[in-house]
């Protein structure tokens, strides 16, 4: 079955193997899926974030270590396929203060709202965590 959001698909992956306390969790690959991973692990946000080509390409995620808690406490969509939510830079929204992520598609590729805010760009608002 094919996900018309992979992105909503990957949080939804996250956020029920971080209910059910597993470590690690896979997914089918694509590069914006890789890419909001990436920027959740630069961030502290996963543990590690790896691509495997045996047979099709697959994404693995490992959210945390065996012996620690995960430290995702919410990670949501923001902008979804039938309400696409862009802002311009003056407009991104900070999560929690400061302490969580919102992450946005611009035209210089996908980065955190803090990133986009220096560059000032604006675009399109994918989710955010905290």
């Amino acid at each position: 079955m094919v996900s018309t959001d992979p992105i909503a698909d990957m949080f939804t992956r996250i956020r029920n193997a971080i209910a059910v306390n597993k470590h690690e969790v896979s997914m089918p690959h694509s590069k914006i899926k890789e890419a909001v991973a990436k920027i959740l692990a630069d961030n502290g946000f996963l543990q590690s974030v790896s691509v495997s080509e045996i047979g099709a390409k697959t994404l693995n995620i490992s959210i945390n270590a065996e012996d620690a808690n995960a430290t995702i406490t919410e990670i949501e969509r923001l902008s979804k396929p039938g309400r696409r939510l862009y802002v311009g830079a003056d407009k991104i929204p900070t999560v929690k203060r400061g302490r969580g992520i919102v992450i946005i598609s611009t035209s210089s590729g996908v980065m955190t709202g803090k990133e986009a805010k220096a560059k000032r760009l604006g675009g399109e608002l994918i989710g955010q965590v905290y």
